[in-house]
């Protein structure tokens, strides 16, 4: 058995974070990871120059049980906090749409630096520990296939579910479970979409084509309204939009695309004299669309006549293509998992159990989940400075 202050479970964005702060204030820090290095979501995310935060950050852009929860965190470690770490490093970095900041170079840029933080705050880590269990007694101790650690404070930043092939396990919610703990249902965030049957054989044939829209999720206010792409894939849909979108999602509801944002398409055909058909309708669709898009949707929505009440509902459906997803691809395709332990469970502050002292979850394992564009990093690294501040 090895006495030690603080065990962290998990090598990603949060579990370093967190091992460096706590390591920063004296503390005798281990992070262990089944992996054979660490950080490997990060190395994969941003097509691999890791979108490392938005400089948009708000409680906002994350849903939870509790939208107030991730307040204090994010106020705590902001992503003018994580830029000038970035910087501190000399690592170059640019801005893409909408507030992302990628690096320039590559992502192993941030694993360097994580590494060499963890480095300076004399955190231990060891690669190619399997967790077998955590058990309280007057001490916290974790299990693993070759020591017990014996703790003061144990942080699980065992992420979720999502890319199993990357190592995913349900570990961190069976152990909050065990300790009684209420974890709230996970399902598959930022996941690309799967057409019912029918959809599948009048758009599928399309995989490839892309268009900005507007996509809903749901009926209910304030439910996921995102203007990005939208991509019709061999099975479904993608793209930004769409992966938004699904987050926001649930079996049995309907996605809504607005096919023409802020647009009036079939404006010209209600123009004096003009010509109304389906040559005339597709041209104006066109204008918008792309081209075989365009095509599809006039053959698939001719009206019966060219009447003025015929072309308004024709533009209507065009704002509110309703569709009726079968799916979603699932978790191996997920980039996020939504749902986790239960916040209720956690000291906001802190990220501390409320029921069980000196057990902490950060990052992905609780029901906090961000929007796609460098959110969930800004979570990670947030909740993981607030629970190495405490540990």
């Amino acid at each position: 058995m090895e006495k030690i202050d603080v065990v962290v479970l998990g090598a990603g964005a949060a579990g370093m974070m967190c091992a460096i702060e706590a390591g920063k204030r004296g503390r005798r820090v281990v992070l262990l990871d089944h992996a054979e290095r660490v950080g490997k979501k990060i190395l994969i995310s941003g097509g691999g120059r890791c979108n490392f935060t938005n400089i948009h950050c708000r409680p906002e852009n994350f849903l939870s049980e509790n939208p107030h929860f991730a307040k204090s965190a994010l106020a705590r470690f902001t992503p003018s906090d994580m830029i000038a770490m970035v910087e501190r490093h000399g690592i170059r970095y640019h801005e893409k749409t909408l507030g992302q900041l990628f690096c320039d170079r590559s992502a192993h840029d941030i694993i360097t630096m994580l590494e060499r933080e963890c480095a300076e705050a004399s955190v231990r880590i060891i690669l190619g520990a399997i967790a077998i269990s955590v058990h309280r007694n007057d001490h916290l101790e974790v299990h693993t296939s070759d020591t017990v650690f014996q703790s003061e404070s144990v942080v699980i930043a065992t992420g979720g579910l999502s890319i199993p092939k990357m190592g995913a396990t349900p570990f961190g919610y069976t152990l909050a479970e065990q300790f009684g703990l209420r974890v709230v249902e996970c399902r598959p965030g930022l996941v690309p979409l799967v057409f019912s049957a029918e959809d599948r054989e009048q758009w599928c044939d399309l995989a490839g084509v892309s268009a900005e829209v507007v996509a809903q999720s749901g009926t209910r206010p304030r439910r996921g309204n995102f203007r990005e792409k939208m991509l019709i894939t061999h099975r479904g849909l993608s793209g930004p939009a769409i992966l938004q979108a699904s987050s926001y999602w649930s079996p049995g509801e309907t996605v809504t695309l607005d096919l023409a944002p802020d647009l009036k398409v079939l404006a010209p055909l209600l123009a004096k004299n003009s010509r109304r058909d389906a040559a005339a309708a597709m041209n104006a669709v066109r204008a918008v669309l792309p081209a075989r898009m365009a095509e599809r949707w006039v053959a698939l929505h001719n009206p019966d006549d060219w009447t003025n009440a015929s072309l308004a509902a024709l533009e209507q459906r065009l704002h509110q293509w309703r569709l009726l997803p079968a799916g979603t691809e699932g978790y191996a395709k997920a980039e996020v998992t939504v749902g986790g332990v239960d916040t209720a469970e956690l000291d906001a502050k802190t990220m501390q159990s409320r029921k069980v002292p000196g057990l902490y979850f950060v990052g992905e394992v609780v029901d906090v989940t961000g929007w796609l564009g460098g959110y969930n990093f800004q979570w990670a690294w947030a909740s993981g400075v607030s629970a190495g501040e405490s540990a």
